[in-house]
């Protein structure tokens, strides 16, 4: 997948003018890239255009100017792209109650693991994931991740944790975006 480069970043006071065109362009290609699994996993899978719009995002609410911080913000999120053959997600752990989040991130510490992409033919693609994210007796209910498929398309995606089984088959629109995204 192609990162982001320099030049296709506005400044943050021409994206907040323009910024109600570009969300409507982007937020097709977001909504084809969310999948939901046991209604408390969202996985993200993020492409060029979804990172330049988290840039955008960032940049807008910082008001980031100085060239360096342009540049750390678009090197931060091109890591969450996948490289070649891989898919790159974030993986949200919604838990809106405080006391239920803090037992199930506790709980949870191995999630990282059991989370996995089904292929067409069966196989199971676990995830690679940043360590940096999981502390020594809690989970960060985000976690960045990646899938190396090999560039084949997933056709669900899942979960195999001892309390959280779950998966969740891929519509046709989303296995469509990420076959295009394996795709470059």
């Amino acid at each position: 997948m192609r990162p982001v480069r320099r030049d296709e970043i506005l400044d943050y006071v021409t994206y907040e003018e323009r910024r109600a065109e570009l969300q409507a362009q982007v937020l097709p290609a977001k909504r084809a890239r969310r999948v939901h699994v046991a209604d408390v996993l969202t996985f993200l899978f993020e492409n060029t255009e979804t990172v330049r719009y988290q840039i955008q995002e960032m940049m807008r609410v910082e008001r980031i100017v100085r060239e360096q911080d342009v540049q750390h913000e678009i090197d931060t999120y091109n890591e969450l792209l996948g490289g070649p053959g891989e898919l790159g997600c974030t993986l949200l752990i919604e838990l809106p109650d405080a006391a239920e989040r803090e037992v199930k991130l506790t709980r949870w510490l191995d999630l990282p693991e059991h989370v996995y992409l089904l292929l067409e033919d069966g196989e199971r693609v676990r995830a690679s994931y940043d360590p940096r994210q999981v502390g020594d007796t809690r989970l960060s209910s985000v976690q960045y991740l990646k899938f190396a498929t090999g560039g084949r398309a997933p056709v669900a995606v899942g979960c195999d944790l001892a309390d959280l089984t779950a998966e969740t088959a891929l519509s046709d629109e989303q296995r469509a975006a990420l076959r295009a995204d394996l795709e470059g």
